[in-house]
């Protein structure tokens, strides 16, 4: 890892305590890494040299207090804003106890990046049922509780990888929904203001001066005019058409089975699904281990793996890092591009 005293304050969540999260953001402390940056855990300091020690690192944690300056350190070292388990963790067991610490390293990040204290935040692998076993009943992940958290109205989740030289985004109009919820909540409004979210992101935090977003219709093959549902007639089309008034490229409602293809994705900067298992299967196929989740809408910069909290390979030393990799890179090229906040 390589720092500097003037490089960027990345905030690390490292997640649910007892899954892969920890020992990903061990092995990141302690992997070469080319872009110079300042990394500060939100997390129990007892459990990462813990965690680290379990699978064979010789990682050397540093507290810090909430107003110390994150200092540049050297590959093996990691600074670590302190916050302390509810109960001790086990790799690979699930304790509820411990999902108000959870909660709390996000909230502790989410100040920071808004106070200006750090310039991102990336999160590893939260267990929503443990959360939800705690009494947290409605939680639905990270993307949702950060959005409350900021107090913002709406919020978009994508997906972003690798695809050749280009990269394939994919954002989505609805996220943890049962489907026979999606077509109710896919209302004008929201997609309306979805589509706005992800136009002014990928300008503000990608640098993507006129975004092209080709865009899902709902039913197979976006509805065949009417035949195989009139969600495209009645709601995607007149918002395209309108947002089209307002000078944004957007294109569609296109057949999500062909849309994917190397034709149609050439030129997008984005794909827009209507609903989770639409986009996210394609994507992940392409790209898994090596692919960020996004935040967009946030006042704030925040990415994430692309992964579960891998509760079997915890405490085993043979998860990949590789998808903490991607998030990172992804939220530093976000930091680079974005305006001087």
């Amino acid at each position: 890892m390589t720092e500097r005293s003037d490089s960027p304050v990345i905030a690390l969540t490292p997640g649910e305590p007892a899954g892969i999260g920890p020992e990903l953001v061990a092995r990141l402390a302690c992997e070469p890494y080319e872009r110079p940056v300042r990394l500060v855990a939100v997390a129990d300091p007892h459990l990462m040299r813990e965690r680290a020690r379990s699978i064979g690192l010789a990682l050397e944690v540093i507290e810090l207090a909430a107003d110390e300056p994150v200092p540049a350190l050297v590959s093996g070292q990691l600074a670590v804003w302190p916050i302390a388990l509810r109960e001790p963790s086990r790799a690979g067991v699930l304790n509820p106890v411990n999902a108000d610490y959870v909660l709390e390293t996000l909230r502790i990040a989410a100040h920071a990046c808004l106070s200006g204290q750090a310039a991102a935040m990336v999160t590893a692998p939260i267990h929503k049922g443990a959360i939800i076993e705690a009494g947290h009943i409605g939680f639905t992940g990270h993307t949702e509780f950060l959005r409350d958290l900021c107090g913002v109205e709406e919020v978009v989740m994508m997906l972003a990888t690798r695809l050749g030289e280009s990269a394939l985004r994919v954002a989505l109009a609805t996220t943890h929904l049962p489907l026979k919820e999606v077509s109710q909540a896919l209302t004008p409004a929201l997609l309306e203001h979805v589509l706005m979210l992800l136009d002014q992101d990928l300008r503000r935090h990608f640098g993507i001066d006129q975004p092209l977003v080709r865009v899902c219709g709902l039913n197979p093959h976006a509805g065949e005019a009417g035949h195989l549902g009139r969600e495209e007639i009645d709601v995607i089309i007149p918002v395209l058409e309108k947002l089209r008034r307002k000078g944004l490229a957007v294109e569609g409602p296109l057949p999500a089975d062909t849309l994917f293809t190397p034709h149609h994705l050439e030129g997008a900067d984005a794909i827009l699904a209507m609903y989770h298992d639409q986009g996210l299967p394609v994507l992940k196929h392409a790209g898994f281990g090596r692919a960020a989740n996004i935040t967009l809408g946030l006042p704030l910069i925040r990415t994430s793996v692309d992964h579960g909290t891998a509760l079997d390979l915890a405490g085993t030393g043979q998860a990949d890092p590789g998808s903490l990799h991607v998030a990172l890179d992804m939220a530093l090229e976000m930091v680079h591009a974005s305006p001087a906040r």
